[in-house]
């Protein structure tokens, strides 16, 4: 795929996998609201996807929730192919993204070290 849109096709696997979060259609007990994908690696070929997820949570909160979007990520795909009108729909994979967590907790020392 051509770089301006691998870049589009990221965002829109990005918002609509989001959303289906948001409104809790992943009926998998170990998947909760508060996650977000905070960013999407797409293949060149599109065969692939990498999504990192992210939460405010404890970390082993995340990692099972990432186990339960793994397991759901068949499921995932075919809604994703009903809403996005592409030739080849992505396999999915979902990573856990500590960087909003740590990002946080930083933000907090620093702030502290100031007062």
């Amino acid at each position: 795929m051509e770089g301006i849109r691998l870049k589009r096709v990221e965002e829109q696997v990005r918002s609509e996998v989001a959303a289906l979060l948001l409104r809790g259609e992943i009926k998998d007990p170990r998947v909760n609201t508060f996650l977000s994908i905070t960013r999407v690696e797409l293949a060149r070929d599109g065969s692939h996807a990498k999504l990192y997820v992210s939460t405010f949570q404890d970390p082993s909160e995340l990692e099972q929730s990432v186990i339960g979007l793994n397991k759901a990520a068949g499921y995932i795909q075919s809604a994703l192919a009903k809403r996005i009108h592409i030739r080849l729909t992505p396999k999915l994979v979902f990573i856990a993204d500590t960087g909003i967590k740590e990002g946080f907790e930083l933000g907090e020392k620093l702030k502290d070290l100031l007062s």
